[in-house]
């Protein structure tokens, strides 16, 4: 874990607000140097508190009306069938989140489709069909009113 002060805390709500802003106009903003700034971005991805910067794009802009959370119960348990599960679950386009949780299910999956048609044929042909797959549950999103952002 890695000792944050006020600074490298302004520069991480900042990038979660924008990621795509330079360590220029950054720096601008928190009233450091470029150079300063540059090297704390910089700390911050070298020790994994940065691992990444996201596109945030709109589902249904792009035609994906259908947004299905999948709660699935493995028929059978072990290191094995668990990797080859998840394995073969991230292999499907349409599956953006696979989660491995506790509780009534095994894993979580987040599923985006066009509609309801589209889910149906994602779910005959791509997730019954994955390894050890055995109840499964599927819940419908109606609504999010808040999408995950930065901590």
């Amino acid at each position: 874990m890695i000792d944050l002060d006020e600074t490298d805390r302004a520069i991480l709500a900042a990038l979660g607000r924008d990621a795509t802003q330079s360590a220029g106009a950054l720096a601008r903003d928190l009233g450091l140097s470029q150079p300063a700034c540059w090297r704390r971005i910089r700390r911050l991805e070298d020790t994994g508190v940065i691992r990444g910067r996201r596109l945030v794009l709109d589902a249904a802009a792009l035609g994906f009306g259908v947004t299905v959370f999948l709660g699935i119960k493995l028929a059978t348990k072990g290191l094995v069938s668990l990797e080859d599960f998840e394995r073969a679950a991230t292999a499907i386009p349409e599956v953006q989140t696979v989660q491995h949780v506790l509780g009534m299910f095994d894993y979580r999956l987040r599923i985006t489709a066009r509609d309801i048609a589209d889910f149906e044929r994602i779910l005959r042909r791509r997730v019954m069909t994955l390894p050890g797959v055995g109840q499964v549950e599927a819940n419908v999103l109606l609504s999010e009113e808040r999408r995950p952002g930065p901590l």
